[in-house]
């Protein structure tokens, strides 16, 4: 059996790839915190139609991950220079910081348009713009996944590289938390504007620093050249039906589905949560976004420790979910200020465990079926991935339409013309919908996820065995 060195690739260079998940986290936390109170809240668009124009845009973005992940996951002519993701994610990373910029600018375009009687016209502009943006987040973000598992091959050197590059893309989230505050008011869209400049600009910066991480070295090239000439291409829809026959990845991808739908609810409802529970100024959502950030910053390096002494990867994530569906509780009922900074602290601490196990089990999962089918298709398995991940965006689109519809909530109308079942509704999207989800998503990794460190090391000398 051969032997494969444990660690190969220096901190500093697991810190530059680490700036690619500062990238994707920095625009994520910007974009999904304000797109829904944007077109809802400063322009007034009927909540109902942009949440029909969110659904048409998640089918997209669900759709449009797995084919990115398929179609780029064989070699090109520019492949034996530049490597199999480095180019995807250079071009892809540029023009999705462009793209960032057109989602939120069409009142620089259409500055007098009544959203009452324009309102499919904004319609319009919504799908059309997040769909753009989504799909050159899918060549960046499916090919910069994918280079995980491959470049970091060991378990030790994915949990040291996790360990590394989770405490760089929380500061990206916090970036992403806590810069649109300072620069955004309100009901004034031309401050959408700025904040789209400074994200592309910030941008721009930290995917210069992530190339040296995302390189590809010629040994890892030529290793894939040359498994490529006699791997036998399998048609997209049989491959999908292959992957969700690996129980591992079925359940994995069911837990993380209900991961991301927490998320992205709890965090697009952050400025809901501001406006018309605590009815604070817009600034104090940079406060309590520093809450969880603070949790997440201390606690992805903790848990990363704790995953190498107890070398359970699974045991790790299942405590991190329960401990994100605890810490959500108590927002169907908070209403001050410095309480729920303190328990944001406390949901970061979950958010920060769960976060630095992502890519580690993702990296088993992997590892299996790689021994399963004798090839490496971690493209095809990040885009399948984000095709289930970014149903969360279809379940927070029918939650916040359906709540506030049910519940009366006014479009573009402040705190004091609101019902007081709307300000409830605020409460059910913010808490107690996420709660159940991630509760949901726990007892099912608990109970089905198979992969026990026992297996993974089974998988592992497998694979050096077998030179892949």
């Amino acid at each position: 059996m051969g032997e494969e060195k444990e660690i190969v690739h220096s901190n500093l260079n697991m810190a530059s790839y680490g700036f690619g998940k500062f990238l994707t986290e920095f625009v994520e936390m910007a974009f999904t915190a304000w797109l829904y109170y944007y077109y809802v809240r400063t322009i007034g668009v009927d909540a109902l139609i942009i949440g029909v124009a969110v659904v048409i845009y998640a089918i997209w973005n669900a759709v449009n991950d797995p084919l990115v992940g398929y179609l780029t996951n064989k070699p090109f002519k520019f492949t034996k220079k530049w490597g199999r993701r480095f180019p995807w994610i250079m071009f892809g990373g540029v023009l999705y910081l462009f793209s960032y910029l057109l989602v939120f600018s069409p009142r620089m375009f259409l500055p007098n348009l009544d959203p009452q009687s324009g309102a499919w016209i904004f319609f319009i502009w919504f799908i059309v713009s997040t769909c753009i943006f989504d799909t050159f987040n899918s060549i960046f973000f499916v090919n910069f996944s994918a280079l995980f598992p491959d470049k970091f091959r060991s378990v030790d050197e994915r949990r040291k590289a996790t360990g590394i590059q989770t405490p760089i893309a929380i500061i990206g989230v916090a970036l992403g938390a806590l810069l649109p505050p300072l620069v955004i008011e309100r009901l004034v869209p031309s401050t959408y504007v700025v904040k789209g400049g400074l994200i592309m600009v910030i941008g721009l910066i930290v995917l210069m620093l992530s190339i040296p991480g995302c390189r590809e070295d010629q040994v890892t090239i030529d290793k894939y050249l040359k498994s490529s000439e006699t791997e036998e291409k399998m048609p997209f829809f049989k491959t999908l039906k292959m992957s969700l026959k690996q129980k591992a990845f079925l359940f994995f991808i069911i837990t993380y589905t209900l991961y991301r739908s927490l998320v992205i609810c709890f965090q697009a409802s952050i400025p809901f949560f501001v406006e018309y529970i605590l009815a604070e100024e817009v600034g104090i959502q940079t406060l309590l976004s520093a809450g969880f950030l603070i949790g997440a910053l201390i606690s992805s390096p903790v848990w990363a420790i704790v995953a190498r002494k107890t070398n359970n990867n699974k045991t790790v994530m299942l405590i991190n979910s329960f401990l994100l569906t605890i810490f959500t509780v108590p927002f169907i009922f908070l209403n001050s200020v410095w309480v729920a900074f303190i328990v944001l602290i406390l949901w970061g601490f979950g958010l920060g465990g769960f976060w630095t196990m992502i890519a580690p089990v993702l990296g088993d999962v992997i590892d299996e079926s790689v021994v399963n089918t004798r090839k490496r298709q971690e493209g095809i398995y990040n885009g399948f991935l984000q095709f289930f991940g970014r149903f969360a965006i279809l379940i927070q689109a029918i939650v916040f339409a359906s709540v506030q519809t049910i519940t009366g909530f006014l479009e573009g109308q402040p705190l004091s013309a609101q019902p007081s079942s709307a300000i409830w509704g605020v409460h059910v999207h913010f808490a107690l919908i996420p709660a159940i989800f991630m509760l949901l998503g726990a007892i099912v990794f608990w109970k089905f996820f198979p992969l026990t460190p026992e297996k993974v090391k089974i998988h592992q000398d497998k694979i050096i065995e077998l030179n892949l």
